[in-house]
């Protein structure tokens, strides 16, 4: 059984930069994409980035093209994502997910993952 645990959320104003890290413990981490989510209160899990399991593709939601950098180390077991320039809309509890696609291009629905982490709160204040 794979865990995913989730961390780095935080605080920060608007401008402001954070690094979230996703563990995962279990199972084969390097053979599959991974991606991370977003869930703003009464919002729909919405796709904001994702990584081949090489880390040699990566795809992202429009909205934080140019601002967030998602990265993996497959030594650590490790998915990163890296948020600059953040706008109070990136406020919301952000998940990591493990995919068992390979395609990178088409893991941006959750329908593609099969596991979770417990999320991590990320606040931007104005």
């Amino acid at each position: 059984q794979v865990q995913l645990v989730e961390s780095g959320g935080g605080l920060v104003q608007a401008g402001g930069s954070l690094r979230l890290s996703c563990v995962a413990s279990g199972g084969t981490f390097n053979r599959y994409c991974m991606g991370w989510f977003r869930q703003a209160p009464g919002k729909d899990r919405e796709f904001v980035a994702a990584i081949s399991p090489t880390g040699g593709s990566t795809a992202y939601v429009d909205s934080v093209k140019g601002r967030f950098t998602i990265a993996r180390d497959n030594a650590k077991n490790t998915v990163y994502l890296q948020m600059d320039s953040l706008k109070p809309e990136d406020t919301a509890v952000y998940y990591c997910g493990r995919s068992r696609n390979l395609v990178v291009g088409v893991v941006t629905t959750t329908r593609e993952y099969d596991q979770w982490g417990q999320g991590t709160q990320v606040t931007v204040s104005s």
